[in-house]
């Protein structure tokens, strides 16, 4: 073959002495081939320089081109370094993998405009988290499967936890110690950006736009199911999750005059309590004796570390598994609200 034309599958095939159907196989679908068959393939295919079937020319043939997109709320850096993010997109790939498909990652901040062609291409669509805009949404492909995660999206599958029963559950426990000073610390739940305090300025947004608020109900459930006013809890909104913006709120909060400071803190997610936890110990506070905490979402960080963190366990990783199950339609695309457990750990026995 001139070595200045593109090798095709049909040319590998040939050299081969195999099918197209076997070669395709080895790229698409590794399941239905020997480990050597593919292996041979494969290493064929790196010599030659052929790069596998072209998602363009394959999608245009057969109206499938095997690539889900998944579109995230925050950031691709953020959404790998979250343990949350992370375990879903683990329990994604997991199915794709064994059904041959190829994971897109999409950021939801970035403008329509720049996403890249084969978003347009791909056969179904994963969206996860509160989209800083529904603009990016309203241009995909009408025709497509689209499955919500922790987001709900009129006339589509949405897959959530039982946010409101697990939030009330834990800060029922919580409070089963009267508290003298708790507090809430929310994560991005003000209509405008807020990282700090919540004055009565802020807006809060409603359930059916952040599964945080629902979070928020299930604390003020049980605030009223023990005599405290939901209106005499103070709270602090963090609008990001990770430590470097939890940070400085946290700090100002643990500075606060001792007959002023919350000897009990409800937080939003692990990250916000394990922020405040390592906070807490560096001025000296004793926990749980001076300050109570607890999370939410059960990440191996706050299990592994004394003390251990009272909070909320979630399958984030069967999340995945469930949406991707959803849109390969190896399940029914139906609304499902999975259940998490109490993890009770010493910051908050």
């Amino acid at each position: 073959m001139p070595p200045s034309r593109r090798i095709t599958l049909k040319d590998l095939a040939r050299e081969l002495g195999v099918s197209t159907a076997t070669v395709s196989n080895a790229f698409n679908r590794p399941d239905q081939l020997s480990p050597a068959l593919r292996e041979r393939i494969l290493t064929e295919a790196q010599r030659l320089r052929y790069h596998g079937p072209d998602a363009k020319a394959r999608s245009l043939r057969t109206g499938r081109s095997q690539i889900i997109a998944v579109i995230l709320a925050e950031s691709l850096t953020y959404s790998l370094n979250d343990p949350v993010a992370s375990e879903l997109l683990s329990g994604i790939a997991e199915v794709l993998d064994t059904q041959g498909h190829t994971l897109l990652l999409l950021s939801g901040r970035q403008s329509p405009a720049r996403m890249p062609s084969s978003a347009s291409i791909a056969d179904g669509y994963i969206v996860y988290g509160l989209m800083p805009s529904l603009a990016l949404l309203a241009d995909l492909p009408a025709q497509r499967p689209l499955v919500a995660v922790d987001f709900d999206i009129e006339h589509h599958a949405c897959i959530h936890v039982d946010n409101e029963p697990a939030a009330y559950a834990i800060a029922d426990h919580a409070l089963a110690t009267p508290p003298r000073r708790p507090a809430v610390i929310n994560l991005r739940l003000t209509e405008q950006p807020c990282n700090g305090r919540i004055g009565p300025e802020q807006t809060l947004l409603p359930a059916n736009r952040t599964i945080t608020r629902a979070r928020l109900d299930g604390f003020y459930r049980a605030f009223a199911n023990h005599g405290i006013e939901p209106g005499e809890v103070p709270m602090w909104n963090i609008e990001e999750n990770t430590h470097e913006v939890c940070a400085p709120v946290i700090e100002d909060l643990l500075a606060l005059p001792d007959d002023e400071r919350p000897d009990l803190l409800l937080c939003m997610s692990d990250r916000i309590a394990l922020t405040a936890l390592m906070l807490a110990e560096a001025r000296g506070l004793r926990i749980p004796e001076d300050l109570r905490i607890t999370g939410f979402d059960g990440i191996a960080e706050g299990q592994y570390r004394a003390p251990r963190l009272t909070t909320v366990r979630q399958d984030s990783t069967e999340k995945g598994r469930i949406a991707a199950r959803m849109i390969l339609g190896l399940a029914p695309a139906e609304s499902q609200l999975l259940h998490t457990e109490l993890v009770l750990g010493e910051t908050c026995p």
